[in-house]
């Protein structure tokens, strides 16, 4: 299997569901900022609920790293509004919900289950050169944590604004980073 990293994301247009009101998205509306792509298997469902809660959790402090979130799933917009309406913790969601019907941004992230029609449990953080920087795929009863999310997208944006540094692992905001060089092989 090839790297999804720096590849660039699909081209697309979907219907999404946002703050009460049906707006078609693009790939050409991703890029120029950071975004996130949440994909998920189904709407009215277990862990799925948890998880864009979290998220929208954790929505503030993302829009204000300038970055936009983007769930996915294979359901139809019309589907996320009647979630959104029906549901204490979709009704915490404000951003887009996109509605991927015929599995085309599914595919394009490679991260359809085609015997079932549905998503896997994917996470994508996309540069604003629409370039994918990190790529996570669980398995579908094992829930995401937005919290870990926003430390790695800080990273991310970091390594973009600093040319020659690398985060460590675990690494926060205003913590030490490395600048690979020929002294630091076998010091760490």
């Amino acid at each position: 299997m090839a790297s999804i990293i720096n590849q660039e994301i699909p081209e697309f247009s979907a219907e999404a569901f946002v703050n009460g009101e049906f707006k078609t998205i693009t790939s050409d509306d991703v890029k120029g900022k950071w975004a996130i792509f949440m994909f998920y298997p189904a709407d009215f469902t277990f862990v799925c609920p948890t998880e864009l809660e979290d998220m929208a959790a954790q929505y503030e402090e993302l829009k204000g790293l300038g970055v936009e979130v983007y769930s996915v799933s294979t359901d139809t917009h019309f589907t996320h509004k009647a979630w959104h309406d029906s549901s204490e913790a979709i009704g915490k969601v404000t951003f887009p919900m996109i509605g991927d019907p015929t599995g085309r941004i599914t595919r394009g992230f490679n991260v359809m289950i085609e015997e079932a029609g549905l998503a896997e449990r994917g996470t994508f953080v996309v540069d604003p050169d629409g370039k994918i920087q990190v790529a996570e795929i669980h398995a579908g009863g094992i829930g995401r944590s937005a919290k870990d999310l926003v430390r790695k997208v800080k990273a991310a944006q970091y390594v973009r604004e600093n040319d020659g540094e690398v985060c460590p692992a675990a690494w926060e905001q205003g913590q030490e980073t490395l600048k690979p060089s020929l002294d630091l092989v076998g010091k760490i």
